[in-house]
This record gives structure tokens, C-alpha cells and sequence, in this order.
């Protein structure tokens, strides 16, 4: 369908995922709360609602994947769904950590994997700097 439309994919996707916050006060007609949303925390806040997880080139920024889960699903648990299967870059943030371990990616070809680091490790390499200067 890209194609046709004149746009393609290109070497690499771009992961992420974000919270769809709805009130928790939601119920649907049998007085329950959906069982599709769920809390999760972020930082220092909690949110309850969904999660949406997406896949976009990464040179022409088009969604190319989007799943939808409970908010407190891990975000890396659903990179694989989120691939072209074209690429041969993964970019993210901190919350695809280890991603090159986990069993569903090494069944796919090889990959370069750019991911964030965790901030705890980020604030390790800066005292190991400034102890280095000191």
C-alpha cells in the first residue's frame, strides 16, 4: 500500500510506547472495570488506562505498527510486533533495555540495536567520570 502511494520503509524503526489515560472510575454496563485497562507507574505517577506501542520509520516518521495492551504491560515485551521485518536498525528508549536477548528477537536477522540507556547506569558513568577527573 506504501508503495503504491509513493513512500516506503526504510533500514530502520523507531520503538515507543504511551499511556492512554482513562478515568478508573470507568465501568461498563455489568459495573466492572474493562479488563483491557489496568495502573502502571511512571516515575512517580500512576496512570490507569492502555497502552499504545508503535513502530515508525525512522527517516520518513511513519507509524508502520501499533499495538494496543493494558498500561502495565512491559513496553519491551511487544517490540517484535513492532517491526517490518525490512530493517536493519532498532532505535529506543530505556524501556527496550536487553532487548537483543530476548528469545523472539534472536530468531530474527541480525540487527543493530540503539537503546537508551537506563538513567541509573547513566548517572554510574558520570560519577566513574568524575572520579576519573578528580
Amino acid at each position: 500500500h506504501l508503495s503504491r502511494k509513493g513512500q516506503s520503509l526504510r533500514g530502520g524503526t523507531i520503538v515507543d510506547a504511551t499511556i492512554i489515560a482513562a478515568p478508573s472510575s470507568t465501568k461498563n454496563k455489568q459495573g466492572e472495570r474493562d479488563p483491557d485497562m489496568h495502573q502502571t507507574k511512571k516515575g512517580n505517577q500512576y496512570s490507569f488506562g492502555m497502552k499504545a506501542h508503535i513502530g515508525v520509520d525512522d527517516e520518513s516518521g511513519l507509524v508502520h505498527h501499533v499495538e494496543c495492551t493494558a498500561a502495565n504491560v512491559a513496553d519491551i515485551t511487544q517490540a517484535h510486533k513492532l517491526l517490518h521485518g525490512k530493517e536493519d536498525t532498532v532505535c529506543g528508549d530505556s524501556g527496550y533495555t536487553g532487548l537483543e536477548k530476548r528469545e523472539e528477537m534472536k530468531r530474527k536477522r541480525k540487527l543493530r540495536y540503539l537503546i537508551a540507556e537506563k538513567p541509573s547506569k547513566l548517572k554510574q558513568i558520570k560519577n566513574k567520570r568524575e572520579l576519573k577527573l578528580a
